[in-house]
């Protein structure tokens, strides 16, 4: 991991290492996270790291794979992290309970990937007979993000419906 510094932002920070549901534990890596940076960042510097996060992520994401020969490989969390800590952004007043459905709805998305979440997945995915290139570290991102939207979607209806 700590052989390139895209690896050590593409794993993570390590929590894409865990033996099993690597991206479940990226996400709740993501959740402590942001629980401990959103004392510090108000909306300015979250939208800052969040742009900064997706340029880098991009990169490592791709050199990542690059390195490991996958086009998506499991261990790579940043889009988990990314993604997850957008929705915690937009999703802050909730609390506890509300940031605990955020995740389990999150997850939903990014591991069952139903529409539009599946498609996005395959959009990008690496085609037989090719390199990894820019196109497939987007793909990476891409699928996350659009289960972060469909998550903020799913948690907006809910609140507008309790309200």
């Amino acid at each position: 991991m700590l052989r390139h510094p895209a690896r050590w932002i593409a794993l993570g920070f390590g929590s894409g290492l865990a033996p099993k549901a690597a991206g479940t534990v990226g996400t709740l890596w993501a959740w402590v996270a942001f629980l401990v940076l959103d004392r510090w960042l108000d909306d300015r510097g979250w939208a800052l790291l969040l742009v900064a996060g997706f340029a880098v992520g991009w990169w490592a994401c791709t050199r990542t794979a690059q390195h490991l020969g996958v086009g998506d490989p499991g261990a790579i969390v940043w889009d988990e992290i990314l993604a997850f800590w957008l929705v915690l952004w937009i999703w802050t007043p909730a609390g506890f309970v509300g940031q605990l459905a955020a995740f389990a709805l999150f997850r939903f998305f990014d591991a069952a990937k139903p529409p539009p979440v599946g498609w996005a997945d395959a959009r990008y995915k690496l085609r037989p007979g090719t390199a990894i290139g820019w196109r497939e570290g987007f793909g990476i991102l891409f699928d996350d993000l659009v289960a972060a939207s469909c998550t903020l979607l799913l948690l907006a209806m809910w609140t507008v419906a309790w309200n």
